[in-house]
This record gives structure tokens, C-alpha cells and sequence, in this order.
């Protein structure tokens, strides 16, 4: 039976699992900001995106199974998170595209499927619109496309862990460490102002998308997922059961069975 850390408890004390040994990292200087990534495996590409605050360690628990099933992932530390670095340019998903896109040319990717958590999947899906030739499909998890589909935040005990966590892993990795609660601030600034797209800038994607929402999401309304699912051309709906915004670190055999089977459509024989 999967272990469960739908409190967030484990996330709290130790992260995500350690993401696998690779001598394919580094850093590439896109826009004013140096952008930090690894990669692992051989085979069709995926690259993964994180979700606000966070940083390309909380995919721990997906990158050894996307490994163990042949494909070859990248992830990424969204800028000023992580080990990326910012200048004094406001936060925007358009820039964060922009450095994703980056990336995959530094590593010579033509196309990739695009996994988003959050704020990684709203950069996935703009990048696939901006550029759709880079992007086979995106696996949407956990975000809106307007301010209508945010929910009334009400804390949590288990918001309040997962703010535990990314606030010691700042400190731990940033280069501005001291910086914290100006990044909080900036990026909750995006948060609420971005993006804003319309029906009819969502009906201009034209890549595969799975819209994938969690029965107990914290931030998102689920009418805004199945709007999104229904609005964009080539894109179906996904309901998880049982779990929240962090379904990633809650239940990562469910999330990644979900995952996979996005994948194998998208670069299946």
C-alpha cells in the first residue's frame, strides 16, 4: 500500500525524496537571471515545473519513476527560486516561459512535454501557446488561467507546514537568503494579478492538455478546471481523489499514474 503524507507532515520535516545523482546540471543566464537545471535519463523528454515558493526538489518523488519508465527529464528551478537567481524585473509567467524555453535550447530539446504544478503548470501552458512547435503536450496540475478560479484562501495546518518547508529550503539554497519574505511578497503579487487569459486566448492552444484538478484542492475551483478543460481545443479533465494542491508529495503513486498515462499518449507507439 502507498504511503500517505496527505498533512504534509513528512514534506515538512525532510522535503520530497532527494532528487537522483546526475553530472547533467548547471546553469544557463536567460533575461537578467541565471536559471539552474539537471537532467537525468535518455528518451523522450519531460521537463518538469514547480509550483510557487518552491523549487525542482519537490518533484523527488516523480523523477525516479519518469526515469524507470525511459524517459529523460529536466527539472528546473523556476527564477528566484531555488538555485535560480532574479534581477529586479517583476515576476511574470510570460519570463518564466522565456527561461524554460531557454533551457530546453541550452540542452538542444526541439519539443518536450511540459509537467506544471502551479504556477509551473500557468508557465506551461503560456509557453505552449506562445510556442506550440517546443511543446507535445502539457500535463496541467493545480493552477488558473484567471483570477475567477482562485478560491477564498483560508489557512491550514497543512498550508502551514508546506510554508515551513519552502521557507527553510530559501534559506538553504537561495543566493539571497535574507530575502525571503520580499520573494513571498513578489511572487504572491503574480499570484494575484496573472494570468488573466480569455476564452478566446484559450482557444488559440492547440497542443494536447490534461487539466488535472485534486478533489481537495486549497486554491483552485474545480468549475474553473472543468472550464479550462472544456474552452481549450485539445485538452480532457482529471479528477484526483483523496488529495489536495500537493498531490505530488501526498500521494505520488496516484499522481504519477496519471502522469505516465498523459505520457503514453502523447509518446506512446
Amino acid at each position: 500500500m502507498e504511503a500517505h503524507d496527505d498533512e504534509l507532515t513528512k514534506f515538512e520535516a525532510s522535503g520530497a525524496a532527494p532528487l537522483p545523482a546526475t553530472d547533467e546540471l548547471g546553469s544557463i543566464e536567460n533575461d537578467g537571471a541565471r536559471i539552474w537545471y539537471s537532467a537525468y535519463g535518455i528518451g523522450s523528454p519531460v521537463v518538469l515545473l514547480h509550483g510557487g515558493l518552491g523549487h525542482s526538489g519537490n518533484w523527488g518523488y516523480q523523477v525516479p519513476t519518469l526515469i524507470a519508465n525511459g524517459y529523460r527529464v529536466i527539472v528546473i528551478d523556476s527564477r528566484g527560486h531555488g538555485r535560480s537567481t532574479r534581477d529586479e524585473q517583476p515576476y511574470s509567467y510570460e519570463l518564466m516561459a522565456s527561461d524554460v524555453l531557454a533551457v530546453m535550447n541550452a540542452l538542444h530539446l526541439d519539443r518536450a512535454v511540459l509537467v506544471g504544478w502551479s504556477d509551473g503548470a500557468c508557465t506551461a501552458l503560456i509557453l505552449a501557446a506562445n510556442d506550440p512547435a517546443r511543446v507535445a503536450g502539457v500535463f496541467f496540475f493545480a493552477c488558473n488561467m484567471d483570477p475567477t478560479g482562485v478560491k477564498q484562501f483560508e489557512p491550514t495546518p497543512a498550508l502551514d507546514r508546506c510554508f515551513s518547508r519552502h521557507t527553510a529550503d530559501y534559506k538553504q539554497l537561495s543566493a539571497t537568503p535574507e530575502r525571503f519574505q520580499q520573494f513571498v511578497e513578489d511572487v504572491s503579487l503574480m499570484q494575484r494579478t496573472q494570468p488573466n487569459y480569455s476564452a478566446q486566448d484559450l482557444a488559440k492552444i492547440h497542443v494536447p492538455v490534461r487539466i488535472v484538478q485534486s478533489e481537495r484542492d486549497e486554491f483552485i475551483q474545480r468549475e474553473h478546471a472543468e472550464y479550462l478543460a472544456r474552452t481549450i481545443p485539445d485538452a480532457s479533465f482529471l479528477l484526483l481523489h483523496g488529495v489536495s494542491h500537493f498531490a505530488p508529495l501526498q500521494r505520488p503513486e496516484q499522481f504519477n499514474t496519471a502522469m505516465l498515462a498523459f505520457l503514453d499518449e502523447i509518446y506512446g507507439d
